[in-house]
């Protein structure tokens, strides 16, 4: 892992994506010649596959309709950077325009063909994402993660290349430790990164889920769930209380008992006598869980 420490590619990126403009609706045999005298090549578009170390896992299919579409009214402008493959060649960056390109039906497309190791290869593929605002929070959160995990970076480093400050690395890391199902709802846009992060403070996987669904449902913002979280932890704060390790038959109690109320439920004991508590996150769910109780009568 020699390289590992000769990073700048934080600066270098400029470099590696400041290319000639392309107008390919324009290219005669002249032209091309000249586009080929500034490094570009034109490639077969199926001898190109896509980037295993691509970070983004999303895409449009309405903007990359219209990117095809309008890759069709005035071709292709920027060229894709590949890099030599086993066969072929593999996309470094311009997954998104690579596809739009199919869609459009082009045979061949523009690319500059780069030598990168497969670190270097890995580091591009998020910078030039992230430069780009092209990944969603959870996808750039994997992005740093691989970052540090397959190549051994410290934050620090993660920082430096992709130019954003070390405690934005470590809340977008955080966002890692939410169950999947959070996840999910971040990555298809449906929570907000600062929704995001204020649940991941939580802690209790369940209730992590059982918020996130509930923020999704009342339109909170990220503001109100804070208020919420906070309230919910001064509460718990006056009520201070030793936990006890409780037995497979309450646990299973408990478990029956949420889901006949559709929220959290704990069982509470001390010799023969006990509390049943269940938890609930704003006035109408109050109501519906007394309306629920009434009706068990």
């Amino acid at each position: 892992m020699a390289a590992a420490k000769n990073r700048g590619l934080g600066k270098g990126l400029d470099a590696l994506f400041s290319t000639s403009e392309i107008d390919t609706k324009k290219i005669n045999s002249e032209k091309a010649d000249e586009i080929r005298a500034q490094g570009i090549e034109f490639i077969d578009i199926n001898d190109i596959k896509p980037n295993e170390n691509q970070p983004r896992k999303v895409f449009d299919d309405v903007k990359l309709q219209e990117l095809a579409n309008s890759i069709k009214e005035h071709g292709l402008i920027q060229p894709v950077i590949l890099r030599q493959a086993k066969k072929g060649y593999e996309i470094v960056a311009g997954e998104r325009r690579w596809r739009a390109c199919r869609k459009a039906g082009l045979k061949e497309i523009p690319c500059m063909i780069k030598e990168l190791t497969d670190e270097q290869n890995m580091l591009v593929a998020i910078i030039e994402n992230m430069q780009r605002e092209d990944l969603n929070p959870i996808e750039e959160a994997e992005g740093l993660n691989q970052m540090i995990s397959s190549f051994g970076m410290t934050q620090e480093e993660v920082s430096k290349s992709v130019g954003k400050s070390r405690p934005y690395i470590t809340n977008s890391l955080r966002l890692l430790k939410l169950p999947q199902e959070v996840r999910n709802m971040v990555s298809q846009g449906k929570l907000t990164t600062g929704h995001a992060r204020a649940i991941a403070g939580i802690g209790d996987r369940e209730r992590q889920i059982q918020l996130a669904e509930y923020v999704i449902k009342e339109e909170l913002s990220v503001r109100e769930v804070e208020r919420l979280i906070k309230e919910q932890h001064s509460s718990k704060k006056k009520n201070p209380r030793r936990k006890a390790e409780k037995s497979a038959d309450v646990k299973r109690v408990e478990e029956d008992l949420k889901h006949i109320m559709g929220t959290k439920v704990s069982l509470n004991q001390s010799g023969r006598k006990g509390k049943i508590e269940i938890e609930y996150y704003s006035r109408d769910e109050l109501e519906r869980l007394i309306e629920l109780l009434k009706s068990l009568q």
